[in-house]
């Protein structure tokens, strides 16, 4: 049995703005009734003009009277499939008709308003589904017992001998029946359970079947609107230009001519940017391009990539370090190992990127401050606008839009923010601020940029026995959550992802290495460059896949062994991770002579367990050619199929061009890369093919977005080992010879 309300009762200090962003981490859930208009027996005397159009039977539930469910859906929409499989967990414990769904999104003020019902709207670290099954199911068994209730009390007999099919209600004895839509009014007034029992997983029917996403067809149809496609009577459009130098201030800037241009309402300065409203936004940014603008370029004017890569080597010789993970003593098995190897790889700053810019639309009054955005966190939003519009938060809310990208960055507000103090100077209007390609890669939270070295042993055998790997460079809590550190001793955990202890640091126990290893040390010397770091599709676990997973080959070849058997020997205490890794070698081919070379790797993260073998070949001009990769996963529970397929899918394409050309660098305190002629992306005649292999062993819900990007680039640095001969250590391939 599943307790629901009385054990996540919402706190009873006062509302107040700080209290609220406290507080949005914190669990809530009450499914919150609603009353309604009386339902008779008799269906042609229901006056439905006179009922709610969806009457709400809970939080989660909505059902109008034609039996469409609407499933209320907090967590962000990206392209990711979040919305389709919160609604198949609903659907499922609600035992509707999967073929009457859809969803919609509830705001953040509601929720806010009804003690956190919806607890979190955060979207991101592969969270969306698995840190809402359990509440969400909940949700779903709760309505169905009160929609049975309801139909047992109409026919005077009890719940208990009442059934349920796709959303028909029935009764043997009696032989009635009835749907979901009809009873849905009477539902909504009765009193939510206190416990419900779950279904097993051998009964389910909905979830880990491949439905089709419940958005693909509104997308097409244009019914579901991104943040920049919104209009509305009277909008007025805005374009922000912020100083391109870390740091910089605004030194000045000359209006008058920008306001003499056709459509320009006004030109305003919010913080060290520069605005420009219009009627539209080309007219808007057309104005801000011809107005002379001066900038402070202050300390960091001559900052470049050259003092990130000085700083980091300093960080890597440095005696200074935060230990992640620690058994047995390295430095004595090192000394004593029959051959020891050492390299140094790096992994460079990466933006974002996503294909739609940050905008968001405000519209301010003395009263009320609204905004419509695409953001990973509406709770995050929702705090930003009131901050900034100076309102009592209980005066603010958000209307989250479908995403056009986000991989972490859209979990920032930054651009909300600003819209809403352009919003603030025009009282009444809708202000869609829209950001320019140019500005949204000048001004995004890139990927952390460090460098690892790694030092192993063997004995006379080919055993490894001693793992000494140094981390240096950025940490993204630090950055963004200082507060955070506190209780771990200004150490970030989230740097070790995939490499913890298991056992060890709670908030990242899904983060943890698999592989036994006599001896090991896992540390991190903290170097901050003044480059604010964000979290980037997969974050950390990125670069530690790939510094693990290289190096571990490096280590098999120097024994003179089998690149799988070595990883195998060091995973005997891993089934599930050994099974993943067996899977994709053996469905990726390897070890068959076909003139392809291929590469592994394996990680865990997310709760997740991941592996891919790749199959390249290099030409005789270094040309690469990605033929294919093989990729397993274990994620427990497999919510939909189809979905984790296209996941795996789309990660590899993210991952792939991170490799091949993702890289962020810096000159003059600004930088070098503003658009995607000097940011490139992987095309589609270089994607390879993709097999995925799904094996859900039950049991946990891990994730699934971004786990297995972290395979990607290692597997195919590996196979190009095989291939050439030769070791990449250093990203992008754009700038390494390949050549044999």
């Amino acid at each position: 049995m599943n307790k629901l309300i009385k054990d996540f009762m919402p706190s009873s200090a006062p509302l107040t703005r700080r209290n609220f962003i406290v507080g949005t981490g914190a669990a809530g859930l009450a499914l919150g009734v609603l009353g309604g208009c009386a339902r008779t027996s008799d269906d042609a005397a229901i006056d439905y003009s006179a009922l709610p159009p969806n009457p709400e039977v809970n939080a989660w539930v909505h059902i109008h009277h034609d039996d469409t469910v609407t499933v209320r859906v907090a967590r962000s929409e990206m392209g990711q499939g979040t919305a389709t499989g919160l609604a198949q967990l609903v659907a499922e414990d609600l035992e509707c008709d999967w073929d009457n769904v859809t969803f919609e999104f509830p705001t953040p003020g509601e929720s806010l308003k009804r003690d956190r019902v919806y607890r979190s709207f955060g979207t991101g670290g592969s969270q969306g589904l698995r840190g809402s099954v359990q509440y969400v199911r909940e949700g779903g068994a709760a309505a169905r017992l009160m929609l049975i209730e309801a139909a047992a009390a109409e026919w005077g007999v009890p719940a208990s001998e009442c059934t349920v099919s796709k959303g028909v209600i029935a009764h043997a004895a009696s032989k009635n029946k009835t749907s979901y839509g009809k009873v849905a009014e009477a539902a909504s007034k009765l009193t939510p359970p206190s416990e419900v029992t779950l279904k097993e997983p051998k009964d389910w029917d909905i979830i880990g079947q491949p439905k089709k996403r419940l958005d693909t067809a509104k997308k097409l149809t244009g019914e579901l609107k991104y943040g920049a496609d919104l209009t509305f009577p009277g909008m007025l459009t805005a374009s922000v230009k912020d100083c391109p130098i870390i740091g910089g201030t605004l030194k000045s800037h000359d209006a008058e001519a920008a306001m003499a241009m056709p459509g320009v309402k006004k030109v305003l300065i919010v913080g060290e940017a520069v605005v420009v409203v219009a009627d539209t936004w080309w007219q808007a940014n057309s104005a801000l391009e011809a107005m002379p603008i001066e900038w402070d370029g202050g300390k960091l004017a001559n900052y470049g990539s050259t003092d990130v890569d000085a700083l980091l080597d300093e960080g890597l010789a440095a005696k200074d370090s935060f230990t992640g993970n620690k058994k047995g003593d390295v430095a004595k098995a090192l000394k004593g190992a029959a051959e020891t190897l050492e390299a140094t790889y790096n992994y460079p700053m990466q933006n974002h990127a996503p294909m739609e810019p940050m905008n968001a639309t405000a519209l301010w009054t003395a009263d009320k401050c609204e905004v419509w955005c695409p953001t990973q966190n509406g709770e995050s939003a929702l705090s930003a606008v009131a901050e900034a519009s100076g309102l009592p938060i209980e005066q603010c809310d958000v209307y989250k839009t479908i995403l056009g990208g986000g991989f972490g960055r859209r979990g920032m507000s930054d651009y909300v923010t600003q819209a809403v103090k352009v919003a603030k100077e025009m009282p009444g209007t809708h202000i869609k601020l829209q950001w320019s390609r140019e500005e949204d890669m000048l001004h995004g939270f890139v990927h952390p940029v460090t460098k690892a070295t790694m030092r192993g042993g063997l004995d006379a055998d080919g055993n490894l026995t001693a793992l000494d790997m140094k981390i240096s460079g950025q940490s993204i809590l630090a950055a963004l959550m200082p507060g955070v550190l506190e209780g771990s001793g200004g150490m970030d955990p989230v740097v070790f992802q995939g490499l913890l202890p298991s056992g060890g640091d709670k908030r990242v126990e899904d983060q943890t290495m698999k592989y036994s290893f006599p001896n090991v040390h896992v540390h991190h010397a903290m170097r901050n460059p003044p480059i604010r770091p964000g979290f980037w599709r997969g974050v950390n676990l990125n670069q530690n896949a790939l510094y693990m997973e290289c190096f571990l080959d490096e280590m098999a070849h120097a024994a003179g062994r089998d690149q799988l058997e070595f990883r195998l020997s060091l995973l005997k205490e891993e089934p599930k991770m050994a099974a993943v890794l067996e899977a994709a070698a053996e469905k990726g081919g390897w070890g068959r002579n076909d003139g392809k070379a291929r590469g592994l790797a394996n990680i865990y993260g997310f709760g997740s367990y991941v592996a891919a073998c790749a199959e390249v070949s290099v030409d005789e001009n270094g040309k690469l050619k990605m033929h294919k990769i093989t990729a397993a996963t274990d994620c427990g529970h497999a919510a939909n199929p189809q979905q984790i397929e296209a996941q795996v899918e789309g990660s590899f394409v993210y991952g792939l061009s991170a490799m091949l050309y993702g890289e962020m660098t810096y000159k003059d305190g600004q930088p070098e890369q503003t658009n995607f002629d000097t940011f490139n992306s992987m095309r589609i005649a270089e994607m390879p093919e993709v097999e995925t292999i799904i094996m859900p062993s039950g049991g946990f819900w891990g994730g699934v977005g971004e786990p297995t990007i972290a395979v990607a680039a290692p597997a195919v640095m590996n196979a190009i080992f095989a291939a050439t001969g030769k070791r990449v250590r250093q990203l992008p391939l754009k700038d390494q010879n390949l050549s044999v």
